[in-house]
């Protein structure tokens, strides 16, 4: 059973090595070209950067584009796996109520569907995209959230990223714990099985491979705004962007 939200328009893990910015920034060129040419081309690609491995060592193939119009991105050389039967998210800090769940709890739990343009802030977009998965507000309230606290920190089982969203920004009825996109459930590179989706910012802001949930006093600023993004990622508002589908 799903609430319906649409709106056409928009323990511990080892650590991975981190990709230079530099290292992002030339390899979007990479992902440019894989749009322009023929999927052959692209498949020649990823074979190349990944080699023989299916466990990308370059942590490049993250960054082509790939069906759908979305491009992958990681942070990380390489990304564990999870599933229903090692996945974890936990919710704790400045809660009366710290709690741990399944991958099947958080399935058990209402659902909200909600479609909305997906947009990056290095300028893709790829419309009307259904995400699928549990109100943040719910899960806060089912932690009680302890007077004083002003912010939630998102962090990831990549071992690297993090995102941090403010307390009434968190609360939003249009920010999920999102266990499907596009009526799939979430995939490994799409951040899955369990990923952030904060609908109304850049992308950015919807951590991929999301395995804890902190409330704290403050905001604490994420893995990108700690490289110049950022804090508020609100599109048409924030970064030098704008909305229209036509830059």
């Amino acid at each position: 059973m799903f609430d319906k939200y649409v709106n056409s328009g928009q323990p511990e893990e080892p650590r991975g090595k981190p990709i230079g910015r530099r290292v992002l920034l030339g390899t979007l060129g990479l992902g440019a070209l894989g749009v322009a040419t023929a999927p052959t081309l692209q498949r020649g690609l990823e074979s190349f950067l990944a080699g023989a491995s299916d466990k990308d060592p370059t942590g490049l193939t993250g960054l082509l584009p790939n069906g759908g119009g979305f491009r992958y991105y990681s942070v990380t050389s390489s990304v564990p796996r999870k599933n229903a039967d090692t996945y974890r998210l936990t919710i704790d800090g400045l809660v009366d109520h710290p709690a741990t769940y399944t991958l099947a709890e958080l399935r058990a739990l209402p659902q909200t569907r909600m479609v909305r343009d997906v947009q990056c802030v290095t300028g893709w977009r790829v419309p009307d995209t259904p995400f699928e998965g549990v109100r943040l507000s719910r899960l806060l309230d089912a932690a009680g959230v302890r007077e004083g606290a002003g912010a939630v920190r998102f962090t990831c089982f990549d071992g690297a990223y993090s995102e941090s969203l403010t307390l009434d920004q968190a609360r939003r009825a249009d920010v999920l714990v999102a266990l499907r996109m596009q009526d799939k459930d979430l995939g490994h590179a799409h951040g899955g099985p369990v990923r952030l989706y904060v609908a109304p910012m850049y992308f950015y802001k919807s951590a991929k491979w999301l395995s804890g949930i902190t409330v704290t006093k403050d905001v604490k600023p994420g893995y990108w705004e700690e490289r110049g993004y950022d804090v508020d990622a609100w599109v048409g508002r924030s970064n030098g962007r704008d909305d229209d589908p036509t830059t």
